[in-house]
């Protein structure tokens, strides 16, 4: 059996007052106990995970970082509310049970959640746990159709259509992501204007809609510690909305990075580990078992690839006005720069 995904202790500054979440808790969920103890989760550059540890049980809290002004990438009320209602068609979601908009209790709105047991794979882990390549092309070929059942889900018969405005959902992205690179810019990067210009200037026909992720990608999912090629949990459902499906699979690509490509890469995702599919292998094997249309790809790579960059311009732009303290965020406008060149090189190259 692997090791389970297991949580660290917490940090300068992630540190609140559990007597006040306890008192809390107590009142309005009775059911989860006492908390004894609280840790974190490691990985991510959003929202936080903390690990909620009674006498005889673990749960998990979720809530936005310090000096998060990004309001639709942080609302924990929204995510709790997709959760709960996507629990009933798609049952590799955790169970929620609480959702508390009071930000007085422990400094930001947060919601509390079960936790599913199993292992997580993340840069920092997943070259160290000697995985064969038969098998990591077995986790990644899983990836992949566990996205295809995802958007498989009919979104009229359950209502799942309610979630978002599919219709034109690629150009209002297009726009809401360029709109929030120039607002967060703090340095001028003359290959995200370009991306930006080419962009507007190339936006699709719009796929029929399916439900999204909207950040899916190794570490937001959960593996079976007895069988690594079974997903057994999808996490990190704060982005979650209905429109093209190519959507997710061009975000997922821009995760996707391959052996041989940039070494820094490396400390960012394992996709590089022998065995895995490469980005044209995942989008043929996506088109095999969806039959959609992906002659388009490279539109979505692009820009899952600039959007990328702008939530690194957006944190970093945090880092900068010093709203956080966290040294990674500090270093990231050099990847910024890369994701930036590594799309005007896709559209010069005319590939994914």
């Amino acid at each position: 059996m692997m090791q389970l995904d297991n949580s660290i202790p917490l940090k300068e500054g992630e540190y609140f007052d559990i007597a006040r979440l306890n008192n809390y808790l107590l009142e309005c969920v009775p059911t989860i106990g006492t908390i004894t103890n609280i840790t974190r989760f490691p990985g991510g550059y959003s929202n936080i995970t903390y690990c909620l540890q009674t006498a005889n049980k673990e749960w998990v809290l979720r809530m936005p970082p310090a000096g998060a002004q990004i309001q639709s990438a942080h609302d924990m009320g929204r995510e709790f509310r997709v959760l709960n209602f996507l629990k009933s068609y798609f049952s590799k979601v955790p169970e929620v049970l609480h959702y508390c908009e009071n930000p007085d209790i422990i400094g930001a709105p947060f919601y509390i959640m079960e936790r599913i047991k199993g292992v997580v794979l993340r840069a920092g882990n997943a070259p160290n746990m000697q995985i064969d390549s038969t098998l990591m092309h077995q986790i990644s070929t899983a990836l992949v159709e566990n996205l295809v059942e995802l958007h498989a889900i009919d979104i009229v018969k359950t209502n799942l259509i309610q979630l978002g405005k599919p219709e034109g959902y690629v150009s209002r992205q297009v726009i809401g992501w360029v709109k929030r690179y120039f607002a967060a810019e703090t340095d001028s990067i003359e290959n995200m204007n370009r991306i930006a210009d080419w962009l507007n200037k190339n936006i699709p026909r719009d796929q029929a809609p399916a439900l999204l992720h909207n950040d899916y990608k190794y570490d937001n999912v959960i593996l079976d510690p007895n069988d690594l090629s079974k997903i057994i949990g999808v996490l990190d459902w704060e982005m979650a909305t209905v429109g093209d499906p190519l959507m997710d699979v061009g975000a997922s690509l821009a995760y996707w990075f391959e052996a041989g490509e940039e070494a820094i890469f490396k400390t960012y995702n394992l996709t590089w580990l022998p065995g895995n599919l490469s980005r044209r292998e995942l989008v043929d094997l996506y088109a095999d078992k969806t039959k959609r249309d992906v002659s388009d790809i490279l539109f979505y790579y692009v820009f899952g690839l600039f959007k990328n960059a702008v939530i690194g311009q957006q944190i970093y732009q945090r880092w900068k006005q010093g709203n956080s303290n966290d040294a990674r965020f500090g270093a990231l406008l050099p990847l910024i720069k890369l994701l930036s060149m590594k799309a005007v090189n896709a559209l010069e190259g005319n590939t994914i």
